[in-house]
């Protein structure tokens, strides 16, 4: 039943996702080094190998002591200099110059007196005025709204959990898996993010994909009546990819950065807004297809369409990420 009913909004979500791609914050760093100077990490990321259009403006009257140093990093360029504001940076106001006209947004860290902000800058208000100080809540919401958007325009993420829940036969089933693939990712993120455990981003980006595919096939399987291991026990599938796939969030969570004096609490609640962000992606597709069931016939075989969608889109993505990783 589960399966039946995704099936078409699967095979349109495969279509669309293989065109899509992930695009990675900005970051601005600023740290106070003396009464009216400081220090500054300006991060873009590269869109089709260019800079992102965004131009950085500090307050007026903002002098350049020394720099910029530009440096090229893989995906981003990075620019520092140190800065003298008069009057201090506290109560001034930070433009994006050109934010407006991108789908990314600017995670600005800053840290005046020894206390740090950390707050996420939209498209939708491409400024930011410097508080002095920010609370734990502050910090709490801008890591959980980051955790929601992450997995949901990380579609090679969403595309697993969509291929787990074609091999799942049950509602108790569906909960178990989902549950092990969070308790999995959530395990590899931490050890990641405390430096623990350290993967190269390409393989794990090609493994990733490969994981989708693989678990595609095993839904093509189950459709002509085999059995094996994933349909099963598609929770211990779910668990074992879902290490894998924990490595992809901390890639993600380390060009966010986490706050030095918060990172527990910035590292919980990103774990906690990727999981929210999951659950909402699973009730969407439950939901919407569920609707359109009513209103037609889907074909007996459209959960293995949908399958095949889910698998060419993830085969195309471990060969595009496999050819990246050797040039």
């Amino acid at each position: 039943m589960i399966r039946l009913a995704l099936a078409l909004l699967l095979a349109l979500l495969g279509a669309a996702a293989a065109q899509a791609h992930e695009v990675r914050p900005a970051y601005l760093q600023i740290d106070q080094t003396g009464a009216d100077r400081y220090s500054v990490i300006w991060r873009t990321p590269l869109l089709s190998g260019a800079p992102l259009p965004v131009v950085l403006t500090l307050p007026p009257g903002t002098r350049t002591v020394s720099g910029p140093g530009t440096q090229s990093m893989p995906g981003s360029t990075i620019e520092r200099r140190i800065v003298e504001i008069r009057g201090g940076l506290a109560g001034q106001r930070i433009d994006f110059v050109g934010l407006q006209a991108t789908i990314t947004d600017v995670l600005a860290r800053i840290t005046l007196d020894g206390h740090t902000t950390t707050t996420m800058v939209r498209p939708s208000e491409p400024f930011l005025a410097v508080q002095a100080e920010q609370g734990a809540v502050a910090v709490a919401l801008t890591y959980l709204r980051e955790g929601v958007a992450h997995i949901l325009f990380g579609f090679d993420h969403l595309l697993f959990v969509a291929a787990l829940m074609l091999i799942v036969r049950d509602w108790r089933m569906l909960l178990k898996t989902v549950t092990a693939f969070t308790v999995a990712h959530s395990i590899t993120l931490a050890l990641a993010t405390f430096g623990l455990v350290r993967l190269p981003s390409g393989p794990v980006e090609a493994m990733i994909a490969l994981s989708i595919m693989l678990v595609a096939v095993e839904a093509v399987r189950l459709r002509r009546g085999e059995t094996s291991l994933a349909t099963q026990w598609p929770w211990l599938v779910a668990f074992a990819f879902g290490l894998l796939h924990g490595f992809g969030f901390a890639g993600a969570l380390a060009d966010l950065g986490l706050p030095p004096g918060d990172i527990p609490l910035a590292l919980l609640f990103f774990n906690l807004g990727v999981e929210l962000g999951q659950l909402l992606f699973i009730a969407a597709l439950v939901g919407v297809v569920g609707g359109a069931r009513r209103l037609v016939a889907l074909p007996l075989q459209a959960p293995v369409a949908a399958a095949y969608a889910i698998g060419i889109v993830a085969a195309f993505w471990c060969f595009e990420r496999l050819d990246a990783m050797f040039l």
